[in-house]
């Protein structure tokens, strides 16, 4: 049975690195080493994982299929350390967490909330992971979730925060030189800007609000940072939150009157977890940071 994560990290190291000495570097193991925890691993499992080339290791099909697996096992063992690290006496917690969060969220909202639950948890280490994928909290991927609708999966304790208010903006610069839409219908002549190839946040937000077509926009890219940057440039108009674009007086709202777009911000844990002191204080700290921001 491949159950032994010593194994199991050398397995998912040469898979990464494609040779016994690249993956001796990066678990700081001896080459040997991992090499005899490759050959038990076929031994076990009574199959061959890679062929050696000149080039290093070439993994089979076997390896492949095992390699999400193991991949969930690295997971689970990194949540498993982090809950042992946040144990401990309630009155001062300490250990690691990890928050997942939407890339603006986290690039603009979150810093000052972690700050103020730093002051009051010293000892608390915070992992910031910024996507806008529904991370699976019921494997452990992070544990606290930021999300802009509410968590579907069983095992998890959700708590809904607000509503936050977006709508579209424009730099002035833009606005002087191309001038701002009369109508929804004028915007098709805008230069909008908004996705490349992933619809799903723009699907979320304007779902119901607006036609949306990757063919509408004049600059795309799947990066919400970056879509934010641009507006922020001049190149064109976009979907910003009313609190972020408040922050710059260069960013003109468009269309407020007749287009409006919110979302649902949640926070959500594993309910296995959320006693564990140190993810209930950055939990709770989260929950009233948010608060404060959305009424801001």
């Amino acid at each position: 049975m491949l159950t032994d994560w010593t194994l199991v990290r050398s397995f998912l190291a040469v898979m990464r690195g494609g040779s016994l000495s690249q993956a001796a570097r990066t678990t700081r193991l001896t080459q040997p080493t991992i090499g005899r925890h490759i050959d038990e691993i076929e031994a076990a499992l009574k199959l061959a994982l890679f062929t050696r080339s000149p080039t290093g290791l070439i993994p089979t099909d076997t390896a492949r299929s095992l390699f999400p697996s193991a991949e969930a096992m690295e997971s689970a063992m990194a949540s498993l350390i982090r809950t042992a690290e946040a144990g401990g006496d309630a009155a001062a917690p300490h250990g690691t967490v990890r928050i997942t969060a939407s890339e603006v969220m986290g690039l603009v909202v979150l810093p000052a909330i972690l700050a103020s639950i730093r002051h009051a948890h010293p000892d608390i280490t915070f992992e910031l992971v910024l996507n806008n994928r529904t991370d699976n909290l019921l494997r452990r991927d992070a544990d606290i979730a930021v999300r802009m609708a509410r968590p579907v999966q069983t095992g998890l304790v959700a708590r809904k925060i607000g509503v936050l208010p977006l709508g579209l903006y424009a730099h002035r610069n833009y606005l002087a030189r191309f001038g701002a839409p009369a109508s929804p219908e004028a915007l098709t002549k805008a230069h909008l800007i908004g996705f490349d190839r992933d619809d799903h946040s723009a699907r979320s937000v304007a779902s119901g609000v607006l036609p949306i077509s990757r063919n509408i926009f004049a600059f795309r890219c799947d990066h919400d940072a970056a879509q934010m940057e641009a507006l922020k440039a001049g190149l064109g108009i976009g979907v910003i939150q009313v609190a972020v674009a408040r922050r710059n007086p260069d960013l003109v709202p468009v269309l407020a009157g007749q287009i409006r777009f919110s979302l649902d911000v949640w926070l959500a844990v594993h309910e296995d977890q959320r006693h564990q002191p140190a993810i209930s204080a950055t939990f709770e700290g989260l929950a009233e940071g948010l608060r404060a921001y959305l009424a801001g």
